[in-house]
């Protein structure tokens, strides 16, 4: 009889004990740790070779991407804060010691410079880039529209948007057919939380952006797809400001809890290898449920 697991039970069940860090949010400090599938991704070789770049790498959904890709064979460049480092560190070390090579590129995305610059150093230093994982994020809770100020819609924006766009600028040149360009948008695109306004409008920007990007490269043979997460238990989420959400956080899902980041990574492989090779445009919600 083949053993089958039960998704909702198959990672953390229930809610999360109240607690708050500052932004960006620390693997550490985050209780409980998230998953990454340190201990559970097995790779089977769909990217040997491959050179990849993830934005937002060092923790959450990011650093699952990287342990994902490096155990299939890929080399992994990873985008972070500086506030990272330590966090970054640790996902590098992950990457390594599926005997991939790792390169840490600390700086803030909302310097269009840095967007370029965090390019070149990939290509330079792993030879190339095939594969474009824009993960990177911000969000914070908002108590009403008339509360939010203009810096923190301007960061929120840069941080999601403008950043897309300039790296994904800057990275097409270097790509070839065959290669892939992955974002992270969100069920907040389709289903809009209010205290999330800014946040929300940016995921839905993102998947206006990648279906008409994937119009615009199909015939090069660079596809262009998302990943949609629903609640995902990351740094992020008790960096949000909303410590009373975390005792429900995922709840209100038909599965009946949070996900973890180690549930997005075979989707993230998925839309970076050969399997998906008809598929463009697309966007793959992982929500626990929840329609997109």
């Amino acid at each position: 009889m083949t053993d089958l697991q039960n998704p909702t039970t198959a990672f953390h069940t229930g809610g999360f004990p109240l607690q708050q860090q500052e932004q960006p949010g620390l693997t550490g400090a985050t209780v409980p740790r998230p998953d990454h599938g340190e201990d559970t991704y097995v790779g089977t070789g769909k990217l040997q070779g491959k050179r990849a770049l993830v934005t937002g790498g060092d923790s959450g959904i990011g650093r699952a991407v990287a342990i994902a890709f490096a155990r299939e064979g890929a080399d992994v460049a990873i985008s972070y804060l500086p506030e990272e480092h330590d966090d970054a560190e640790d996902t590098a070390a992950l990457v390594r010691a599926a005997g991939r090579s790792a390169v840490l590129l600390a700086g803030d995305i909302r310097s269009e410079q840095h967007c370029i610059d965090i390019v070149e150093h990939t290509t330079a230093q792993l030879g190339g880039l095939d594969i474009l994982v824009l993960n990177a994020a911000y969000q914070e809770n908002r108590n009403g529209l008339e509360t939010l100020e203009t810096k923190e819609f301007d960061r929120v924006f840069k941080t999601n948007l403008y950043a897309t766009l300039w790296i994904a600028r800057a990275a097409i040149p270097h790509l070839t057919p065959g290669s892939s360009i992955i974002t992270t948008t969100s069920i907040q695109a389709s289903s809009p939380s209010p205290e999330l306004i800014d946040y929300a409008m940016t995921k839905a920007a993102l998947v206006a952006f990648t279906q008409a990007l994937a119009q615009q490269l199909g015939s090069t043979g660079v596809r262009v797809n998302a990943v949609a997460p629903g609640p995902i238990w990351t740094p992020l989420i008790p960096a949000t400001s909303w410590p009373d959400k975390l005792p429900t956080f995922g709840q209100d899902t038909p599965l009946g809890r949070a996900g973890q980041p180690a549930e997005l990574a075979s989707a993230y492989v998925y839309l970076a290898s050969t399997d998906s090779s008809y598929t463009s445009g697309a966007v793959l919600p992982v929500t626990g449920g929840r329609g997109f």
